[in-house]
């Protein structure tokens, strides 16, 4: 939803439902989420509301999400490490007997 807003500059609820394989309904309630949480702003014309991303906000989300990312990662090769020797000195014990 949010690539096809920045392709399209703007959108409404029925405009980007005619892009994606779900109702007018679920796009709506999808754009409200995002308003809610300032990913997109909304401006009303007449009786439809146009969105727009607010580029700063999802910039703002996209390296937090990355920090996040990292930080996992971090995490999982740490695990990954301890598995690993945990493995390998299984490995030593049975070839010892």
């Amino acid at each position: 939803m949010l690539d096809l807003l920045l392709s399209e500059g703007s959108g409404t609820a029925t405009s980007l439902s005619d892009h994606l394989p779900v109702t007018r309904q679920a796009v709506a309630k999808h754009l409200a989420v995002l308003d809610r949480v300032g990913l997109v702003h909304a401006a009303t014309a007449g009786r439809e509301k146009h969105f727009r991303v607010d580029e700063t906000q999802l910039a703002r989300a996209v390296a937090q999400l990355n920090e996040v990312g990292s930080t996992w990662d971090s995490r999982l090769q740490r695990i990954k490490r301890l598995a690993e020797t945990i493995e390998r000195q299984k490995q030593e014990t049975e070839n010892e007997e």
